[in-house]
């Protein structure tokens, strides 16, 4: 196997690499199934034989993080995603037979569709779940018979370094790479001319990466993020949605582009769920600061982000409630670990509201009628979740049909992305394209039509051949026909 790159000028090497992975994947061409199952096997491997080096790693990068987050948010996933593409993988690449135009499968034409890899992956992946977020996408990107380049974040640098360690031992520097480093490599990796791209992470940074890719036509994944709504519905069982929302919530503390971002409860139930919810955090993380349980936020950036937030929000009339259940003074310690704070009072003019929160702040508004919920939810950004919580089916069918979010999950929060047979993805400012499972194939799959002509003259006999006469008008006046 190869050994890492050493890169004294990224662009110089990142190009290289590039230009030796292109040229290996063509003179291999067609890449078998027997491959890329290889591949998939190797990756699976990577993972189990440094399952706990990841996690070490990633509590190191967060200040902390408990091993079993990890492990459950990344590792698990990972593999479960690996698994499923190899053995769903030759289902997947057999082509999709389409009939020909009539009446030309009545003389003997063929059409159909074929998969071939599209050649050279990049992938950009985030800090939040470092591990889970090059390698779930990496599954359809080996199952398609493509090869990778990986530029983790400069944010998650012992994770970075750990990838860096550790692809060379299972990979050639034809099949995988890594390269790691700060905004300068990530603007360089994001100006290659790859065959495709996939990023996870800000929207604001998408829109770069897309401009970036756009110099060279390369087709882009973004999975971006925004604001996830969770509407409740009066008939919601308060007691179970705030478990569920808690959960999701203060997974990762917030950390999580599909966490909800923003509550939407009516008038006269906002008491009680914000009690709820409440309760149902005090149980799960009833200490926060020693608590293994509860994860950091990831830098000090981040956390003063967070912090303006909240200043902002107080400053402009809003009421934080702190959910603290242990009274612990946040403020003696040298670390970045936050409280859940419940915003009430929330309006556009903040920017809790304004702004993807990603970490654990809760802003609730409400309605006197759901009507002003799917209203609001219409006149923003089409976020990447959206989260319904109520047991009025006709309720439930009016939210689902008259939003439009990159996914969906009904009576919880979060899971549709862990249904591995569901495409995962966004939609306008939430991002484009989609992976998971078979969509996961197809989308870093370049889907090919393939037409076999008949033996006989179908262009003469329809009249397509000068000089144009009577043929030519008889297919013309049978095609204007209503």
């Amino acid at each position: 196997m190869a050994t890492a790159i050493k890169k004294d000028d990224p662009s110089i090497a990142m190009h290289a690499a590039l230009e030796k992975q292109r040229a290996d994947f063509h003179s291999a061409l067609p890449e078998s199934l027997a491959v890329r199952k290889d591949r998939i096997d190797r990756a699976i491997a990577m993972l189990v034989d440094n399952a706990d080096g990841f996690a070490k790693a990633v509590s190191e990068d967060f200040g902390h993080r408990s091993e079993e987050q990890t492990l459950m948010t990344d590792i698990v996933p990972s593999i479960s995603a690996l698994k499923h593409a190899k053995k769903h993988m030759a289902y997947w690449a057999r082509g999709d037979k389409r009939k020909p135009t009539f009446p030309l499968g009545l003389l003997g034409a063929k059409a159909e569709v074929s998969y071939q890899p599209k050649g050279v992956v990049g992938v950009i992946a985030p800090w939040n779940f470092p591990v889970g977020m090059v390698m779930v996408p990496m599954a359809g990107i080996l199952a398609a018979g493509n090869r990778a380049m990986i530029k983790p974040s400069e944010f998650t640098e012992r994770v970075s370094a750990l990838f860096e360690e550790q692809v060379p031992k299972y990979f050639a520097d034809t099949e995988m790479t890594v390269f790691t480093g700060a905004a300068e490599v990530g603007m360089a990796f994001s100006s290659l001319p790859f065959d495709h791209m996939i990023f996870t992470g800000a929207t604001g940074v998408g829109r770069h990466i897309m401009r970036a890719a756009a110099d060279n036509l390369v087709p882009v994944t973004l999975e971006l993020g925004g604001k996830s709504p969770t509407i409740i519905g009066r008939t919601a069982d308060k007691k179970k949605a705030a478990d569920r929302i808690a959960l999701g919530k203060m997974m990762n503390a917030g950390q999580i582009c599909l966490a909800p971002d923003y509550l939407y409860v009516a008038k006269e139930q906002e008491a009680e769920m914000i009690g709820e919810i409440s309760g149902s955090v005090s149980t799960m993380y009833p200490t926060l600061l020693d608590n293994d349980d509860y994860t950091s936020i990831v830098n000090g950036r981040n956390h003063e982000r967070l912090q303006s937030y909240l200043d902002d929000a107080r400053e402009k009339g809003a009421e934080l409630i702190e959910v603290n259940p242990a009274g612990e003074d946040f403020s003696s310690t040298n670390g970045h670990k936050m409280p859940l704070t419940i915003v009430r009072n929330a309006n556009d003019d903040m920017k809790v509201m304004q702004e993807e929160i990603f970490g654990p702040i809760l802003p609730v508004m409400t309605y006197s009628a759901i009507e002003e919920a799917i209203d609001y939810v219409n006149d923003h950004d089409r976020p990447l979740g959206l989260y319904y919580f109520g047991n009025d089916k006709v309720e439930e069918e009016r939210v689902l049909s008259r939003t439009i979010s990159g996914g969906t999950t009904v009576n919880d929060v979060i899971f549709h992305n862990a249904m591995e047979d569901l495409p995962f993805g966004g939609i306008g400012p939430s991002g484009m394209g989609h992976y998971h499972g078979v969509d996961g194939f197809r989308e870093f799959s370049h889907q090919r039509a393939v037409y076999h002509q008949s033996k006989m003259d179908v262009a003469g006999l329809a009249g397509f051949k000068p000089p144009y006469g009577d043929k030519t008008w008889a297919t013309i006046k049978r095609e204007l026909k209503k």
